[in-house]
């Protein structure tokens, strides 16, 4: 009788040892790093002193986005370009930046920076009287259009 309790108990706490052990994913998470603008956020000041980067962009980046509201579209995609350029700048520049920080820096860089350069391109190319003339733009609109 002893004997099939102490069975028992080891085929139970087999069980829960199984159950504790997840199946999800387990090669794939274990040595992930944190992201660089992961830390714990700390108390008061450290907030606004760690997040000026990200919180710069925004502003600039609102700021486009009332403007091309208010009618000045080539402004405010221009504002929101260089906020973005920007972006990239500080992410490169700056060891801390916060919430700016999503990826890699490298992934950061290209990303802001590719955003940022296509909506300022694209703020200058564009309405009656573009900026920028791109001389092959008219005839690859006209070809995809047809």
């Amino acid at each position: 009788m002893q004997a099939e309790q102490g069975a028992g108990q080891g085929a139970g706490q087999g069980a829960a040892a199984a159950a504790a052990k997840s199946r999800r994913f387990p090669s794939l998470t274990r040595d992930t790093a944190r992201p660089e603008g992961a830390g714990r956020a700390g108390p008061g000041t450290a907030l606004t002193s760690r997040q000026w980067p990200m919180l710069s962009v925004l502003a600039a980046t609102a700021i486009g986005l009332l403007c091309t509201a208010l009618g000045a579209v080539r402004a405010g995609c221009l504002v929101m370009g260089v906020a973005l350029l920007a972006a990239a700048v500080l992410r490169r520049a700056l060891p801390d930046v916060g919430m700016l920080a999503v990826r890699s820096r490298f992934t950061d860089m290209i990303t802001y920076g590719m955003l940022g350069a296509a909506i300022t391109l694209l703020a200058l190319v564009v309405g009656p009287d573009p900026l920028l003339e791109i001389p092959f733009l008219e005839d690859a609109v006209r070809f995809t259009v047809r």
